[in-house]
């Protein structure tokens, strides 16, 4: 057998099946030619299953490594901001200081959405849920540039991945003034991406702002660090809606409706819902025993990580933002010194480092954005935010790439096989 061929036994068949080789991580074995020999895989939740061919982001679970187009998500969050970040992932390089103030500036001419957006909000009760708000607002965007939607032009691609990235921080802020009964606050083409973000939220009519350099800079970190995550749910979404042909706005209005799953974007959200359940500092040894025992259904939120098995390679970064945001704020709040001193214990106990339980990225990001004064509710439509970059490029990537097929996996069929219909009145 040739080192780049692997053999399938089935019955007394041997059908041969090619070994590719990607420029990191897993080989893959080709399973293309599995339907005309008469099988199908069987691979719930598609666990080892490569369904796409990508040059976006690499993911090494087992040694904690996260790189985008090469470059590391500790460089970036420490050394880039979340423009360049954008820039690099939609174009597989980063920009030098011409392109980077030409996307910058593109993006932040964008950032209006049309006035005929307010009436959608509208129709809203105004105790909707944000990320309902933001599904149906962004697929509705799809209605004001219909004709600017042929997903076979790359040049209307990259105006459409422009747009989203940057009308999303209008859309997200929007849908928190509409809960809260504020009038909606436009965009300043003088602020950065993540202090326009801030001043949308946070602003008055009745006063001016003040924009925190630390929250701002925090804000843009928690932005990279979810700015992209390699084949997850969402991204699948986008990918699986795409291959249809679907226009840009309606793919991501699908994964903003996959990461409205709790199992996937309401991470950092289930992090704040375990420290009120904590409630006190003085309770915590509590809820560290019942973690520690099996059979206690109890689990610590945002800790340790479904991918990596070492540590969160983006937890380090967003650690160091943490800290920061809590001193320069000087909040006294009883969520957030339960949150630090869970954080002190689980990094000293020996069961945490045996069970490389590490307080991952959700965990400092939703403290971060408690602390900032972001209701709960509101966390998953700012991962939407970040992710949205992200999406967009997997997006744009697999219409680029040549033979590319709309989606259509095969299943394991258990349920009955063709018998007699009776007719109701029998």
């Amino acid at each position: 057998m040739a080192d780049n061929t692997a053999i399938l036994k089935a019955g007394d068949k041997e059908i041969e099946l090619p070994i590719l080789s990607g420029s990191a991580g897993h080989d893959v074995i080709d399973i293309r030619n599995l339907g005309s020999n008469g099988y199908f895989t069987y691979d719930p939740g598609f666990m080892a299953t490569g369904s796409c061919e990508s040059s976006i982001t690499y993911i090494d679970g087992a040694k904690g490594v996260l790189l985008h187009r090469g470059y590391s998500i500790e460089e970036l969050a420490r050394d880039a901001d979340y423009i360049e970040v954008c820039y690099m992932l939609l174009h597989d390089k980063t920009p030098n200081t011409e392109e980077y103030q030409d996307f910058k500036n593109t993006i932040t001419r964008h950032t209006l959405v049309h006035d005929q957006v307010n009436n959608f909000f509208r129709g809203f009760r105004r105790d909707a849920h944000p990320m309902a708000m933001l599904c149906g607002t962004v697929g509705a965007m799809a209605s004001f540039y219909h004709d600017d939607l042929n997903i076979t032009d790359p040049e209307q691609r990259l105006r459409s991945a422009y747009r989203l990235v940057a009308k999303m921080p209008t859309l997200v802020a929007m849908c928190y003034k509409y809960n809260i009964g504020q009038p909606f606050v436009y965009p300043r083409n003088d602020l950065s991406y993540a202090e326009n973000f801030l001043n949308m939220m946070f602003s008055v009519p009745a006063e001016d702002y003040k924009i925190s350099p630390a929250v701002a800079r925090a804000v843009d970190r928690i932005f990279i660090l979810h700015a992209d995550h390699e084949q997850n749910a969402s991204t699948s979404t986008v990918r699986l809606a795409g291959s249809s042909g679907a226009n840009p706005y309606a793919c991501i209005a699908a994964g903003v409706a996959s990461l409205w799953g709790p199992a996937h974007g309401g991470a950092n959200e289930a992090c704040l819902n375990m420290l009120e359940e904590i409630g006190t500092v003085e309770r915590i040894p509590e809820f560290i025993a019942r973690a520690k025992d099996k059979n206690d259904p109890f689990r610590l939120m945002g800790f340790g990580h479904r991918v990596y098995k070492n540590f969160d390679p983006r937890a380090t970064v967003m650690r160091e933002s943490c800290h920061e945001v809590l001193s320069e704020l000087n909040i006294d709040d009883p969520l957030l010194n339960v949150a630090m001193e869970l954080e002190k214990i689980a990094l000293s106990d020996p069961y945490f480092a045996e069970k490389k339980l590490f307080p991952n990225v959700d965990f400092y990001s939703g403290i971060i954005l408690k602390a900032i004064g972001i209701p709960t509710n509101m966390f998953t439509c700012i991962f939407a935010l970040a992710r949205t970059v992200g999406w967009v490029s997997h997006w744009h990537e697999m219409l680029s790439q040549p033979g590319q097929k709309i989606g259509r996996p095969r299943q394991l069929y258990t349920g009955y096989t063709k018998r007699p219909y009776q007719k109701i009145e029998k």
